[in-house]
């Protein structure tokens, strides 16, 4: 049998095999020669800081190690683009830089719950609404959006603290922030 060639002709799909398979660093090295200018380039779109962005694809060709080793990707060059974005936007999210950029690419969900038109004689008696509608919630629509909107938590966050799955996360969220709006517009 002849021994593999490490040549810049294999396929991806190779050489995520022969990573999986016999924990070739080498092959996750051409891997990392092929796809660092993409993903640096993902990643200086979304940071705008050239560090940051040398650090953040570092820091997904680090994770590349287990991710590899525990899902089987078919197109491998699509998932790493989707990935590297992603964890663009929770750098993003987490280190609150979304508050001071002002950029179109990056969707933000972290909108104050409530666009009140009040004056100051009305505050106290639209918070005491807000907190009334916020405690009619289910209790981990209630419990999501107090992380998420009052003590400024992360999806990862939440998720880690709630036990709860991401898409059940997010939903909770949506759903409970439509639910305060609907009571707010009812009068509490």
């Amino acid at each position: 049998m002849l021994p593999i060639k490490k040549s810049s002709l294999s396929s991806d799909s190779d050489l995520i095999e022969r990573f999986r398979l016999k924990d070739d660093q080498d092959a996750l090295g051409e891997l990392f020669i092929r796809y660092s200018a993409l993903v640096y380039g993902v990643c200086l779109k979304y940071l705008k800081d050239r560090e940051e962005a040398q650090d953040a694809v570092m820091q997904i060709f680090e994770k590349l190690n287990t991710a590899l080793k525990q899902h089987h990707i078919g197109h491998f060059k699509s998932w790493l683009y989707v990935s590297s974005r992603n964890h663009c936007l929770m750098h993003i999210r987490s280190s609150k830089k979304f508050q001071k950029q002002e950029t179109s690419d990056v969707f933000m969900e972290n909108e104050l719950v409530l666009h009140l038109d009040i004056d100051d004689n009305g505050n106290e008696q639209d918070l005491v609404k807000l907190e009334k509608c916020i405690e009619q919630l289910k209790s981990d629509q209630k419990k999501c959006v107090q992380l998420f909107y009052l003590k400024e938590m992360c999806y990862k966050e939440i998720v880690s603290n709630t036990g709860l799955k991401l898409n059940k996360v997010k939903s909770h969220i949506q759903n409970g922030k439509r639910n305060i709006k609907n009571c707010m517009e009812q009068g509490g």
